[in-house]
């Protein structure tokens, strides 16, 4: 085994996993719900960063019903978003898990269990 390309290899993998967190941090994806009436904008890594309620989902004849669909229509906005999110996190980290060997009985590093 050379040590010397293992290492090259194990930097290389480092570098791309910066880039993949990199590219998250500044991802950001959106989340909606009730045909568009909540929306919810999510960064890469989960984060909830904003949220939009168009005013068409308050009836002002009945505000507490109101009250209860928005608050529905934002839960479900943001795990509409959260789904995205792992989609987003899986497309980025996912090849760079296999290049470890994820799922491997042993690691995925020759001569290295675990890793």
């Amino acid at each position: 085994m050379d040590m010397q390309a293992l290492l090259q290899q194990a930097q290389a993998m480092q570098q791309q996993l910066v880039q993949a967190q990199q590219q998250l941090d500044e991802a950001q994806v959106e989340g909606t719900s009730g045909g568009g009436l909540v929306k919810v904008t999510v960064s890469g890594r989960g984060s909830v960063e904003d949220i939009t309620i168009d005013p068409k989902a308050i009836d002002p004849d009945d505000l507490a019903d109101s009250a209860q669909t928005i608050a529905d229509l934002v839960l479900a906005a943001i795990r509409d978003a959260e789904t995205a999110v792992e989609e987003l996190q899986q497309e980025k980290m996912g090849p760079l898990a296999e290049g470890l060997g994820g799922g491997l009985p042993g690691g995925g590093m020759p001569g290295l269990p675990g890793f």
